[in-house]
């Protein structure tokens, strides 16, 4: 027994071998919040036995559930007068096998009970409904109906509920769900003017049977607050609107699961409906149709991109498995307070959209296609706490683009300067490379490195020939003469005619004579200075100025360095001025001075 237990919540009692049981064994802890109790073929078998243990159990406070039982006779009930003495009030039935005739002989033992609640799960119902022997029977007290997962043997010739009446006039609750309902004619309905809720979910009920099932003729309907028809397959939101329009208490409605696709334009709705469910319904668009009066509107699974209605009383938004890329505008929904919007096609959101929202307190917008640039990624991970709370946990917002951050968490993301500022990263780095670039070239001009690098590799290439050695015929001059364009008239009138006109006479090489035609002049250069014995120089203020002069010093010198002797003559034309003279014309000018 349980003696010395004075309190029990919850107590399973499996005793489908008991053989004896002795009065007062369960009762120690009496009342136990909920009994289940697993006998099996005892309430047919020894019903003396099950009363003994229905005794001990059954308490007005105590939940009893049933399970795992065949009732086929009038013997196999009379265990639950027990029951009906210890002041049960909410019975439930599990995985049970039935007959109208044992039915029957169940309600008229539970005649006058405190049975406020009825169950049955899991049924198998042999029969055709005929219960008219119980109809004397009184259930004032029973207000809740709860039916799952019905299985009715010879379903199409089941009888109309009209006969129940004594059990339907007082029922506030019902629900019939999986009892392959496709339709309450409307002597049957017209006995529900108590009811409140109705659950016919996961049943048959179409567009053509809907319309009789919820007919408020004859006053029926009249307070009920709560219809569930989810997951059945009714095809027009515009017929569930014109009959849920006739339903003048109604505040909650459930059509989800239903196969809706489009919505029309208008809708007529009851003025008194806040929760509205149209999730799974393959709704593509939204329309007008859909009730301002709302306050929980439910439109997730579905395909919607956009919502444009204005819901002036909404707290609560269900978006979620949809393919919005951005939140909805915010000022559509003065009022709402908790958005849930997860599993989208969302990309970002920003302090902007979030602001719009004048009374949003709590967001989900996990699972969506993040775009992790460097100002949502901020935003995210430092100010969004300070505009909503994220219901749920922050590692479902991931990263999807770009792809080497993809599947990261948010929080976890750390992005470079260079990423987060790409365009004026890249404007300086590419400003700071013309800037080099720029300072080389003018170095190089200012230089003359690229005269300077043609030169030496021209040298390079000249000294590269076989070297035979400076025959005589290859010095076909005595000297190349190197002068300044401005004083080309004294070198041609009074320098070279002296100097060709001794005995034997001197052979020189002049630029303006003997320069060969349309050839590179550096070629032109090289070539005279290599096939000369000597290079003069004719010095002056325009000699030391003039850039190609100052290149043929300058292989001059290469020559002079490579050979170890001193071809060079300088023969000053004028005084010239110490700080216009060069580098190499002055470093020759003292080494012949030394000499």
């Amino acid at each position: 027994g349980l003696a010395g237990l004075t309190h029990l919540d919850e107590m399973t009692f499996l005793g489908s071998n008991l053989r004896s049981y002795e009065n007062g064994s369960l009762q120690a802890a009496r009342p136990i919040s909920l009994v289940s109790l697993s006998l099996q073929s005892l309430f047919q078998n020894d019903p003396e036995l099950v009363s003994k243990v229905l005794q001990d159990v059954s308490h007005p406070k105590t939940r009893l559930t049933i399970k795992d039982v065949v009732l086929r006779t009038n013997t196999s009930t009379e265990s639950f007068k027990a029951t009906r003495e210890g002041g049960t009030e909410s019975l439930s039935l599990h995985n049970c096998t039935t007959t109208d005739e044992a039915l029957t002989s169940f309600l008229m033992v539970m005649d006058n009970s405190s049975l406020s609640y009825i169950g049955l799960e899991e049924v198998h119902l042999i029969g055709q409904g005929w219960w008219q022997r119980a109809s004397y029977t009184h259930y004032e007290n029973l207000h809740t109906a709860y039916i799952r997962n019905l299985d009715i043997q010879g379903f199409f010739e089941f009888s109309s509920m009209k006969q129940l009446g004594f059990l339907l006039l007082n029922l506030h609750k019902v629900s019939v769900i999986n009892g392959t309902v496709f339709v309450i004619p409307p002597i049957t309905t017209v006995l529900l003017k108590k009811l409140q809720y109705l659950d016919l979910s996961q049943n048959l009920l179409s567009d053509l049977t809907t319309a009789p099932t919820l007919s408020t003729s004859f006053g029926a309907y009249q307070n009920l607050n709560t219809l569930n028809v989810s997951q059945n397959v009714i095809k027009s939101l515009g017929l569930m609107s014109q009959l849920a329009t006739n339903l003048k208490s109604l505040t909650y409605l459930d059509l989800s699961h239903n196969s809706f696709v489009s919505m029309p334009e208008k809708c007529s709705w009851p003025a008194t409906l806040r929760f509205l469910n149209l999730s799974s319904t393959k709704l593509r668009k939204m329309t007008p149709c859909l009730p301002s009066s709302l306050m929980v509107l439910d439109l997730s699974e579905n395909e919607l991109m956009v919502v444009h209605q204005r819901f002036p009383q909404l707290n609560t938004l269900v978006l979620t498995g949809n393919r919005f890329i951005k939140l909805p505008q915010g000022e559509l929904f003065p009022r709402l307070q908790t958005l849930l919007i997860q599993r989208n096609a969302l990309r970002m959101f920003n302090r902007s959209d979030l602001n719009r929202f004048k009374n949003l307190q709590y967001l989900e917008a996990g699972d969506n296609n993040f775009v992790c640039s460097c100002k949502f990624v901020s935003f995210f991970k430092q100010d969004v706490d300070l505009f909503i709370t994220l219901r749920d946990s922050r590692r479902n917002y991931v990263c999807d683009t770009p792809f080497t951050l993809r599947g990261d968490s948010i929080d976890s993301v750390r992005l470079s300067v260079f990423e987060c500022y790409m365009i004026p990263a890249v404007s300086v780095l590419c400003s700071v490379i013309i800037i080099e670039l720029g300072l080389i070239v003018v170095t190089c001009h200012k230089l003359h490195v690229i005269w300077y690098l043609q030169m030496t590799k021209a040298w390079i290439q000249a000294k590269r020939k076989p070297a035979v050695g400076r025959l005589a015929e290859e010095l076909r001059y005595d000297a190349f003469v190197s002068y300044s364009q401005h004083d080309a008239e004294w070198v041609e009138e009074i320098l070279v005619p002296e100097l060709e006109s001794v005995h034997p006479p001197f052979a020189l090489c002049l630029h303006k004579r003997d320069f060969q035609p349309g050839r590179w002049i550096v070629d032109n250069i090289i070539d005279s200075i290599e096939k000369s014995h000597r290079t003069l120089f004719v010095l002056s203020e325009h000699f030391v100025t003039s850039e190609w002069r100052r290149y043929e010093l300058d292989f001059s010198h290469f020559r002079i360095v490579d050979e170890h002797n001193d071809s060079a003559v300088l023969v000053p034309l004028e005084p010239i001025k110490k700080e216009t003279i060069p580098k190499g014309f002055s470093k020759r000018r003292k080494r012949k001075n030394t000499r």
